[in-house]
């Protein structure tokens, strides 16, 4: 029997051997695992902080509906702004923050174990 899978409540996790189990999920970041994470998630405001890194492998983001902007360090004054069918690929290492322009549901492939948030404010 195949499965059916509520995205909206659960994400995936895609292990290195591309094992993929469901789990719960739960308030904040996601727990990271030694794979991708992949989840539907819905914002209606800016991130809750400044900033997060993938150091083990790119991002990817593909927007569903309304529009996000994302910010890297590296292009801070070139963010890309994405509308429904638009996504981006976050290169490795690159500290990121995901603004809302309005409310947004998109998809996320992000890579791990690792990964690091800072606080709004932060220095950058």
């Amino acid at each position: 029997m195949i499965p059916r899978i509520d995205l909206s409540n659960t994400q995936l996790d895609i292990r290195r051997d591309f094992a993929i189990t469901a789990r719960a999920r739960q308030p904040g970041p996601p727990r990271r695992v030694d794979g991708m994470t992949l989840g539907l998630v819905t914002m209606t405001a800016d991130a809750p902080h400044g900033g997060e890194v993938h150091p083990d492998g790119d991002e990817a983001l593909l927007v569903i509906s309304g529009r996000l902007r994302v910010i890297g360090d590296s292009f801070p004054d070139a963010p890309v702004e994405l509308g429904p069918g638009e996504g981006c690929v976050i290169p490795r290492g690159e500290w990121h923050v995901v603004q809302v322009i309005e409310p947004a549901t998109f998809l996320h492939a992000t890579p791990g174990p690792n990964g690091d948030h800072r606080a709004k404010g932060a220095a950058r």
